[in-house]
This record gives structure tokens, C-alpha cells and sequence, in this order.
């Protein structure tokens, strides 16, 4: 019997399928039964109004083929000469799919920039993002005579500042196989040529972060979110490094509330020298003194009275 026929052969009654098996729902034969699953191995239900199958692995900016490309597998059942004609036939299909010098090198700095995002624990959407901006500097010919590395870990800074996720110079050059001045070099040139949207950084998306390393309390991360944006209203950010100010603003506020900190720890949560940490920490508390002269009502017999450094 053709495995289309839509009727029972005994009976003629209408068939269902029920899993695996196609089944006459008259007299209950079964016709017939496949164990293999022939529906997509991947749906996506944002569009399921429109197109409500589809298979395959959805597309990704991460790698240079968008993920469209095979692998033939490995199988410890081959034996003998049929195995080394695999083995062969999986290296010239591995050489074959990459092809050119710069092909190759989209692969090395894609997959770098995959290591790094896995290593800082950022997010797909900054992965896709900073390899797409790794592939725009390798189509306006910026990575000729520069470390494809320095490229790699410069588009993840770069993507972590536009998307005003907050990573620390000295983060990615720990977890990158690129020194300091390369990476530099190459976010200069994405900077200067690609002309990316980035702006002064914000020292309040430190705050969440550095808080939850130091262990500090909810009311204490929300106190130092209010003088982080108080002295952006000053203008004390101007021309200062935003970490070290965003421990500035935690150790004020940890002081505030009476919590056990150090300077040498925020500083060292913070990546900047403790002296950094105390000329933040004395232009914050100058400042919050200053507005609560200001702005704070006089109990009768008394006076407003900033609180001790």
C-alpha cells in the first residue's frame, strides 16, 4: 500500500495518524507505522500566524556562514577502509568550507569574539552585535597590518559601550588574547573610521555589578544610584574614569549606612588605585553636604551638619 492513501484498505473508513502510527478510525487497522520524527526540529513562534513550521537551526550573525554550513560526523561503527574515506572526506570538506584568507580570518575573529562573550558572560544579542561589527571592519580594510585579536576583543568593548553594558577596559584585556595597546589601536580605528555611537560612560551601570561583588545591600546600591546622578547634574563625571567614580559613590554610600568596607576593596572592585577612590569619595560627600546645607530644613536650636568623612 502507497504510505499516501488517505482511505483503509479493509474498510474503506477515513485513517488518523497518532504518533508513529497511521490508524483506520473505523476498524482500528493499522495501516501503517513509522518511528521516525518528520516534524521541524526547530520552531520559532513569533511568526506563527504565517509560518508555522520551519526547520532547522535559526540563522545567527555569529559565524561566517550564518550557521547554514554541515559537518559530517564521526562514527565509531566505521571500520577499516571506509573509515579513513571519511576521515578524508570530512577534511577536504572542512578545508572546502572556508574560502579564502579572509574567510579564514572572519572564522579565527568570530571565534574569539564567541570566547570572550562566553568568558564575560554577556549576552547573545552583544555576541551577534560585536560580530557584525567585526565583519564591517574587515569589509573597509582596517584589519590589514593590525591584530585580528586586538579587533576581536575592540569590537566587544565597543559593542558593551553602545549597548551601555558595563565592561571595564582592564576586563576585557584580562580575558582577551590581546594586550592593551592593541586593543587600543583597534577601537581608535572603528572609532575614527567606522564612527561608532559611542558617548561618555554612564558610572551608574557600574553600580549594580560592583554592588553585588562587594555584597552590599538594596539601600545602599539605590543611595549610591542617587549621587552617581547628583554628580552627573554637577558635572563631577566630566573627564573622570565612571568606575572609579561609581566606587566613590558605593563607598559614600556604604559609609552612610554603616557597612564594613574598605577603601582598598571598592578600589580593587572598582579596577582603579585607592587614591582614584578618594578624591570620588571626597567630591561626592562635598557635594551631598552642600545640597543638604541647601536644601535641608534647620531644626529649631541647630544646624544642618554634613556627615564625618
Amino acid at each position: 500500500m502507497s504510505t499516501t492513501a488517505t482511505t483503509c484498505p479493509e474498510c474503506d473508513g477515513r485513517l488518523r495518524s497518532e504518533g508513529t502510527e497511521t490508524v483506520c478510525g473505523e476498524c482500528g487497522l493499522v495501516v501503517s507505522e513509522d518511528a521516525m520524527d518528520r516534524g521541524p526540529e526547530w520552531r520559532s513562534f513569533a511568526d506563527d500566524d504565517t509560518d508555522p513550521r520551519r526547520t532547522g537551526a535559526p540563522l545567527t550573525r555569529s559565524r561566517h556562514d550564518r550557521g547554514l554550513s554541515t559537518e559530517i560526523g564521526r562514527s565509531t561503527r566505521l571500520k577499516g577502509r571506509k573509515r579513513r574515506r571519511v576521515a578524508r572526506m570530512r577534511k577536504h570538506h572542512k578545508r572546502a568550507s572556508v574560502g579564502g584568507k579572509a574567510d579564514r580570518n572572519q572564522v579565527y575573529g568570530f571565534t574569539e569574539v564567541r570566547r570572550l562573550v562566553s568568558q564575560l558572560e554577556l549576552p547573545e544579542s552583544v555576541r551577534d552585535r560585536a560580530c557584525v561589527l567585526f565583519e564591517s571592519a574587515q569589509e573597509a580594510g582596517l584589519l590589514q597590518g593590525r591584530s585580528i585579536e586586538g579587533f576581536a576583543a575592540a569590537a566587544v568593548y565597543a559593542t558593551c559601550r553602545t549597548a551601555s553594558v558595563s565592561r571595564t577596559r582592564r576586563e576585557i584585556v584580562d580575558t582577551a588574547r590581546a594586550d592593551a595597546s592593541e586593543l587600543a589601536a583597534a577601537y581608535d580605528a572603528l572609532n575614527r573610521e567606522l564612527g561608532l555611537p559611542t558617548g561618555p560612560i554612564d558610572p551608574s551601570e557600574y553600580l549594580a555589578r560592583f554592588a553585588s561583588k562587594l555584597d552590599l545591600p538594596n539601600a545602599v546600591e539605590r543611595r549610591a544610584r542617587a549621587l552617581a546622578e547628583a554628580g552627573a547634574d554637577a558635572g563631577l563625571v566630566n573627564g573622570r574614569n565612571p568606575s572609579g567614580f561609581a566606587g566613590g559613590c558605593l563607598y559614600a554610600a556604604a559609609r552612610e549606612h554603616g557597612c564594613d568596607l574598605t577603601q582598598r576593596e571598592t578600589a580593587e572592585v572598582a579596577d582603579v588605585t585607592p587614591v582614584t577612590l578618594r578624591t570620588a569619595y571626597r567630591d561626592v560627600r562635598e557635594l551631598d553636604a552642600n545640597e543638604g546645607e541647601g536644601g535641608n530644613e534647620v531644626p529649631e536650636g541647630g544646624s544642618a551638619v554634613p556627615a564625618d568623612d
